[in-house]
């Protein structure tokens, strides 16, 4: 069987020159958007709409839907809650439809739309996204959620700890030069993840604000095997 392509996008405003329409696009936003969305979905909600804007998130949540939207790390006036994944308790979401709108995560979703098939990553569901990317007959595309549109290093560093997994498998090749600075950099943390982090901006961003009690659940692996995946313009499980 002839090898898949990998690559590796650093934000949403490099997207354009990866965008392939018969490709897998995987969306991660570590801190937080993604972590929390995977989370979601492990406690039970059944769907989740992913809006890029404020005013189209205020829409939805007229028409009776649950809310979790911020801006900047801060929950919108509007909102049921915000972008931590402990908001996203079985007593809330579970059995619940949730409009979901973030500062990074969700707009790049919908960037996305034009992919395969969209699917979310997180550390939580670390080994079943990887075991469902090596039985897809298709390129993979990671992409970064980064910081307004701009290079972040804990989304860069998980997406490298992806690759190191596809291409260890060896059904995957890359030409992608993202790729191997992914590896180098997650080669460099992944003894000690949490203490490599704390360099990322937005681990300080989080930190100034008091948003960063999820740091350590939004880095461990495996708690749930839940893959989310875009269809008709919400998520889904797989």
């Amino acid at each position: 069987m002839e090898k898949k392509s990998l690559e590796i996008c650093f934000s949403p405003a490099m997207f354009p020159a990866h965008a392939d329409k018969e490709a897998v696009a995987v969306i991660i936003d570590i801190l937080r958007a993604t972590s929390s969305i995977c989370t979601a979905f492990a406690n039970g909600v059944t769907r989740i709409i992913p809006v890029s804007s404020p005013d189209e998130a205020l829409k939805l949540k007229k028409e009776g839907y649950l809310v979790a939207a911020e801006r900047d790390g801060y929950v919108l006036d509007f909102a049921d809650f915000g972008n931590s994944p402990f908001n996203f308790s079985p007593e809330k979401v579970k059995g619940r439809v949730v409009a979901y709108s973030t500062t990074n995560g969700t707009g790049l979703m919908q960037m996305a739309s034009g992919c395969h098939d969209v699917v979310i990553g997180s550390y939580l569901n670390f080994t079943s996204l990887c075991n469902w990317l090596t039985k897809q007959d298709r390129k993979v595309i990671i992409i970064c959620a980064g910081w307004k549109n701009r290079f972040n290093l804990e989304d860069t560093l998980f997406a490298g700890a992806v690759a190191e997994r596809l291409l260890a498998d060896g059904g995957f090749v890359t030409a992608c030069d993202s790729v191997h600075a992914s590896l180098d950099l997650w080669h460099q943390a992944k003894d000690d993840i949490l203490g490599y982090t704390e360099k990322a901006a937005q681990r300080s961003r989080l930190r100034d604000k008091g948003l960063d009690d999820c740091l350590e659940y939004c880095h461990t692996f495996d708690t749930t095997t839940v893959i989310p995946v875009l269809r008709g313009g919400s998520l889904v499980a797989l």
